[in-house]
Order: structure tokens, then sequence, then C-alpha cells
């Protein structure tokens, strides 16, 4: 079974194709192909790279992100790199759904209504929803009746404790549907579950912080493989500083804004949204590598920003561990956590140690970090270094901290293929079936 797997983010877009046997295997499957864009301005940066690791790289204008996907997409059947004969070869597209809304917590055949309420829940998520909407119908025109399904960001935090969900206003927020959701719980989850199969421990026996650093930031703490707290709430915008989105900022400076009329409800939306973060204090980009880039010129305003975001981590991490009564393992993904050695380094601690709290009260953690200015130390490539430098921590009392590269690609692939297993006759249901008889016979931030 071909599957194409698609993960629109705030400021990237990756496609992975893969070619599923019967029975999945017990470590992620390795993708045929794989391909990413980044947007910048009116242009893309393209990389696309297949099974032998060979990587095809240009940069191409755009008129938007759907005509973006298109050109990225006709290189499957169409460029150098070319594996399909046909779009038809393919046979499951999967789709990560930043916001399930209050409605969706598993993996969903995506069907009208569906869509209609991913559409709905826009309002919560606009920088991410719209976007996988727009790849669902770039996709259905490119790959006609293709099954589509999707799998929510927000379904792993779904069983928080009410006190990680409701926020403390009036009780009629959480009964109208007002609620902490918590997101990038896919990649959380992956993590999760990577770290206990590196660490050789049961997943249930951990307590992790999980820290998923892109252009979008979010924190988990996991405890028996759930996560009990996280960073993000009702929408992506709570939380850390991120890229070019603020965090958590006090309510009353809003407020303020608004009494003195300086601004408005869409307003402070594309301010919170799209002008704050490391772009806001530095004014340069919120891209943290133009940020360090900056920083060794000496610009003031980028050191600034860097030394905000690294506080705000580490304030965000020492809760987490104050809220899970200890930590087993640190881990770090995504673009940022998985490549930036600077802001690892910094964020475990300046002193290489950090206070928090264990189930015995306060106590020093240390955390030895592989923060040695290779941003592939401590990856599962380099899986045998990680465990040797486990068994030295472990000899020292210093807890993991571990790199993991995201892969969202791959936690929703067991539900997406039992979905798409039985799909004959569903599928022609829900107006998304295609004729079996006229079938031909991976994320990098």
């Amino acid at each position: 079974m071909k599957v194409l797997v698609l993960n629109s983010g705030s400021s990237s877009q990756k496609v992975c194709l893969f070619d599923l046997a019967e029975i999945l295997p017990d470590d992620p499957p390795g993708c045929l192909w794989e391909a990413k864009i980044e947007w910048d301005g009116e242009s893309a940066a393209i990389a696309i790279k297949n099974s032998d690791g060979e990587v095809q790289r240009a940069q191409v204008p755009i008129s938007s992100r759907g005509e973006a996907l298109k050109h990225l997409l006709g290189n499957l059947w169409n460029g150098r790199e070319r594996l399909l004969s046909q779009p038809t070869d393919i046979d499951l597209v999967g789709h990560r759904v930043v916001h399930g809304g209050p409605e969706y917590e598993e993996p969903m055949l995506i069907t009208p209504e569906v869509r209609a309420r991913i559409a709905g829940a826009s309002a919560f998520a606009p920088l991410h929803n719209r976007a996988e909407l727009e790849g669902m119908e770039t996709v259905e025109k490119l790959l006609g009746p293709v099954p589509q399904v999707a799998v929510f960001d927000t379904g792993f935090h779904r069983k928080m404790p009410l006190p990680a969900v409701v926020y403390p206003g009036p009780y009629e927020w959480f009964s109208g549907g007002i609620r902490r959701y918590g997101f990038h719980g896919i990649n959380h989850q992956y993590c999760a579950e990577r770290t206990a199969k590196l660490l050789h421990k049961s997943l249930i026996s951990l307590k992790l912080v999980t820290c998923h650093l892109g252009n979008g930031c979010s924190l988990a703490a996991i405890r028996e493989g759930h996560s009990i707290d996280t960073t993000m709430g009702f929408t992506p915008l709570e939380g850390l500083m991120m890229g070019t989105r603020s965090g958590s900022v006090d309510p009353g400076i809003l407020t303020y804004l608004m009494r003195r009329g300086q601004i408005n409800g869409q307003e402070i939306d594309n301010l919170l949204n799209e002008k704050s973060g490391l772009l806001g204090i530095s004014g340069l980009s919120g891209d943290m590598r133009q940020i360090l880039a900056a920083v060794k010129q000496g610009n003031p305003r980028a050191k600034l920003a860097f030394d905000i975001y690294v506080h705000r981590l580490q304030a965000g991490i020492g809760a987490m561990i104050a809220v899970l009564g200890g930590i087993d393992a640190l881990v770090f993904t995504a673009g940022v956590g998985e490549n930036s050695p600077e802001v690892r380094w910094s964020a475990c601690s300046k002193k290489k140690e950090c206070e928090a709290i264990s189930g015995r009260g306060y106590r020093r953690i240390g955390f030895s970090c592989s923060c040695t200015g290779d941003p592939s130390a401590g990856r599962l490539g380099h899986r045998t270094r990680m465990l040797e430098a486990y068994k030295h921590r472990k000899s020292l009392k210093l807890h993991p901290e571990l790199i993991i590269p995201d892969n969202q690609e791959v936690v929703g692939m067991p539900k997406t293929k039992e979905i798409g297993r039985g799909l004959s006759m569903p599928a022609k249901v829900c107006g998304f079936g295609r004729n079996s008889a006229s079938k031909s016979p991976r994320s990098v931030r």
C-alpha cells in the first residue's frame, strides 16, 4: 500500500511517500521519497530526497501554498526523482491536522462533514488548519477520489486531567468548549515512545518532558505514556516564545491597548501570531538560525530575543518537571530542538544543573547535555554513542538529554493504514471510493 503523508506547518510543508507492508514494523518505516517546502516571502525553498539519500534543491517563485504543493507533488510522477508512473498509484493520503476541535480525537476518514468541522476549528489555529484544508483540496484535484485520513495534533492531549484543561475563568467557558487542547501531540507521543525504546525502558515507568521547538514551540509532561500537561492551550498561541508567535502574555496588555483604541480584535490576532516572538523582539527574523547569526555579530536585540526564548523555555521545563514530580529524560525535537546546540545547552542550564521538584521535595536535577557544537550529537542515528553516554550519566545520577528527529508523519500511520485497509465499501459510501481494479499495482524539521 502506497501512502502519501502531508504535514502542513505554519512555516513549512513536508511530504513523505511510504510503501507499507501488511504488518507494520516496530521501528518507523523509511520514506521512499520525501520533500519539504520552506516558505520565504514570495518564493519557496524546495528540497526533495529519495530513498538513497540524494537531495535535490530548488528555489521557486510561488503564487500560493497550493501551487507550491502542486509543483512539489508533481515530482513524484514527472520529476527526475519520479517513483510513480501516475498519480493514481497512491492508495491513501494522510494529513496532520493541528486542531480537531472538541469533536475529533482519533484519526478520521475525511468526508465533506469532517472537512467542514476542520474548517470550523480554523478560528482556533488560523496558521495551520487553513493550510491543511488547502492541502486536502490540492490532493483531491491532483489524485482524484483517493481516500484521505486526518490525524489530529490535539488527540494525544485529550485525556489530560481537568486541572490542566480548565482555564480559571468562568466555568461557562469550559462548558462552552473553551478549554486547553494542547498541540504538537503527534510528535510528543512519537518522542515519548522512541525515548522508551532508546533507553530500553517501559514507557509506563518513565517521566518525560518533551520539547518540540520549531517555528511553533511547546512542551509536554508525559507520565505513564500519557500527556498530563502541556504549554499550548485553546490555540497554538499559548505558552513558550516562538518564531513569530508571542506565547503567553498578560491579557491586561491587550485590553489596555483596546481601551486606548490602538488595536482591534483582528489586529491583535495578527500581532500575536505573525509579528511577535523572535521576529517581534529582534526586528530581524523568526528563524533561530538568523537570530544566532545576528547574536554572533553583536546585535543586542537578537541577543535579547534569544535570552527571552531561553528564559521562557527553562521556566516551562521547570513547570513540567514540577507537575511530573521528577524527570527521567528531557527530549528535544523539531527544527530548533534538533539542530541548535546553543538552545539545548542554554536550556539545560547555564550552571549545568537546574533546580526542580521531585516526589521528595526540592532537589537538584542535573542534565548532562550532548551540546558539543555538533547538531547531530544525541540523535537516534547515533544510537551507540547515545547509549554509552546514557550509561555514563546514569553512573553520575544525571538525567539524559535526548535529541529525537521530528517524525510526525509516522505516528498516525497504524491507524491511517487500518482505516485505509477496509475502505472498499465505506469509502464509496463517504464519497471517496475508488475502483480497486483501476489501481496500479517521509520530517526534515
